[in-house]
């Protein structure tokens, strides 16, 4: 109290200079003061919105443990919805501002959780887990991630990269030398060029990039991983004026998203493949609820191709897997609430041919048009694939999904199934109005695989037996290419005559896009059977793929012409299923490991994009 008295006092005795001083200092430290409050503040904010911050524990320089914490959010809620779309440019409104910064703060947020060891190497490389949550408990919103099951397994991705075999080893250097060629001349693009060392686009939103984040983390390559996850993180923005297929966008995009998001737990990923569904569910505000192929995702305007109202059966019946995942993660039942009413209306339509359905629906009577033409090539391949993946998906508790597909593999083995001359090879043709073509896809080589993996789960033993005849077709149609490699397009000799090959080639369909289709029926045979010859296989056409396909300068090359091995036309396009698709499941099937990525604990979308099962057996 004597003190604070003779304040005043010492105050009046100080010169004018001196106060002015003293002034001074207690305004800089006022502002100081000031600025960590807001600072300290904002740190708080972060975290109570949801920080997910993984810990480790290391013995003998291994890791032993991995855990994530996940500091209590908020207690408001708010429901996300689909965004206001408008049609002007990103430096619109103060509401898309705010909407573009409320996503900056989101991948603030999901880069904190990588923590000290992410700017210590580049990378908290935890490995992709095989043992996800039990099931839908509840929605995982944010950084909501605590004590998740896959946890526990968060290793064996890089326990497994220690040990790859010489097989392994070369997909990874077949990886390398396609991604290098892609990082050189069109990174950030939609697809590389490696001929004229320049890119194509799409969509234009990185497409190869995205489609090759699991791959990146399935192989070990974590320099590359992160490098195109900084890429995400600050390059995709998905507020623009661009039509996107619906079909395509959703098995590469936000499929890719998803299991990039499942393997690495980095919520950067679940946050833009939330922001990237919400865009395209303008597409199904249809009349019949049977989405158009293509939306805009910057407008929101969604229409048919130019020439059609119809859209393909595939295309509509091919997004449940991810939609279906979108929603149990973020809690938001839109999503699988608008692809599974497709699923339900496709079931009840009339023009079916005992499971088979035909190849195109109007969107605006929801309608099958095109009647009696029945193929599991381009244009329905998938719809059987997604029948039985949803209910493995789904825990196998959906009845109507595995009815729809027993009733198909019935319909396939009574209309389309036919054997070849001379080497009486099962192949599957098409049926147009009562009259059998010995036409089969490349496509139909995912059949194969998807038979093994039913009989897996519990169908008939005889779909195993179908798979195995089936896988060897695929293969001949490899083998008796003068190159190695199978053309787009097979047809089976029917006639008895030995001097004939079964595989017949038109002009038009010699052309070989790097599919993974074979590839990946060759990692389903192996994986269920055991049987090396599906690796020994795969290894002839990875040979084939390193002779005739790779262009020096980086990358790899679609071809023209698979009958000639001394010109084969090299068409200058790597489409983005080689690094996605083909060249994962390669090494998915050199692996011995029945435990990397597990039958039993994912299920791959038709873009080879790994998804949980939410009760795995």
């Amino acid at each position: 109290v004597k003190w604070s008295l003779s304040v005043p006092q010492k105050w009046k005795q100080l010169s004018r200079l001196q106060r002015m001083v003293v002034l001074f200092l207690l305004v800089v430290l006022m502002l100081f003061g000031l600025r960590s409050y807001v600072h300290v503040a904002d740190e708080w904010g972060c975290l109570r919105g949801g920080t997910a911050i993984w810990q480790r524990q290391e013995r003998d320089g291994i890791i032993v443990r991995v855990t994530l914490v996940s500091v209590q959010k908020p207690q408001r809620h708010f429901r996300r919805g689909p965004p206001n779309l408008q049609i002007r440019a990103p430096e619109g409104d103060s509401q898309e501002r705010r909407q573009d910064q409320a996503q900056k703060r989101a991948e603030v947020v999901g880069e904190a959780g990588w923590g000290a060891e992410a700017q210590r190497d580049g990378l908290r490389w935890r490995g992709a887990g095989t043992k996800p949550e039990q099931g839908p408990r509840h929605p995982l919103k944010n950084a909501e991630f605590s004590s998740w099951p896959f946890q526990q397994q968060a290793l064996r991705i890089r326990a497994h990269r220690a040990s790859q075999n010489a097989r392994q080893k070369a997909v990874v250097d077949a990886f390398l030398h396609a991604w290098a060629g892609y990082r050189k001349f069109a990174w950030g693009h939609d697809e590389l060029k490696p001929l004229t060392r320049s890119f194509s686009e799409w969509f234009g939103l990185g497409l190869t990039l995205i489609d090759a984040l699991d791959t990146m983390w399935i192989l070990g390559l974590k320099k590359e991983f992160q490098e195109a996850r900084n890429w995400v993180s600050k390059k995709l923005r998905f507020r623009k004026d661009v039509d996107v297929n619906l079909f395509e966008s959703t098995i590469r995009i936000l499929g890719g998203l998803l299991s990039a998001f499942h393997l690495s737990g980095d919520v950067l990923f679940l946050n833009k493949a939330e922001d990237f569904g919400n865009r395209l569910m303008p597409a199904f505000r249809t009349p019949s609820k049977i989405p158009y192929s293509i939306v805009n995702i910057g407008t929101g305007a969604a229409h048919p191709p130019q020439w059609t109202s119809d859209s393909t059966v595939s295309e509509v019946t091919s997004i449940q897997l991810e939609f279906r995942e979108l929603s149990r993660l973020t809690g938001d039942k839109t999503f699988q609430e608008a692809a599974e009413e497709v699923t339900r209306r496709v079931h009840g339509l009339h023009g079916k041919l005992d499971g088979l359905v035909p190849m195109f629906i109007d969107t605006n009577s929801g309608s099958f048009t095109q009647l009696g033409e029945f193929t599991l090539g381009a244009g329905a391949d998938s719809y059987y694939e997604y029948l039985l993946k949803q209910w493995i998906q789904g825990g196998k508790k959906e009845r109507q999904l595995l009815e729809d597909y027993l009733e198909a593999v019935d319909g396939i083995r009574k209309h389309l199934l036919a054997r070849s001359e001379p080497r009486k090879l099962t192949f599957v043709g098409e049926l147009n109005h009562g009259r059998f073509s010995a036409k089969m896809d490349h496509l139909v080589c995912f059949l194969p695989g998807t038979l093994a993996l039913g009989a897996h789960h519990g169908l008939p033993a005889e779909h195993m037996e179908l798979a195995q005849a089936l896988m060897d077709t695929c293969y001949q149609m490899y083998r008796q290419m003068e190159t190695g490699l199978s053309p787009e397009i097979a047809h089976f000799n029917l006639q008895r005559t030995k001097a004939v090959k079964d595989v017949q080639v038109k002009a038009a369909d010699r052309h070989n896009l790097l599919r993974p289709e074979t590839v990946e029926s060759l990692f389903y045979l192996h994986r269920l059977t055991g049987d090396r010859k599906y690796q020994d296989w795969g290894w002839e056409i990875l040979r084939s793929f390193n002779t005739y396909t790779r262009v020096p300068s980086g990358g790899y090359s679609s071809i023209s012409n698979v009958q000639d091995p001394h010109h084969p036309q090299p068409r200058d396009k790597m489409e983005s299923f080689f690094l996605g698709e083909t060249l994962k499941y390669l090494y998915l099937l050199f692996s011995d490991d029945p435990d990397l990525l597990s039958l039993d604990t994912y299920v791959f979308n038709t873009e080879a994009h790994p998804l949980p099962i939410w009760a795995p057996s």
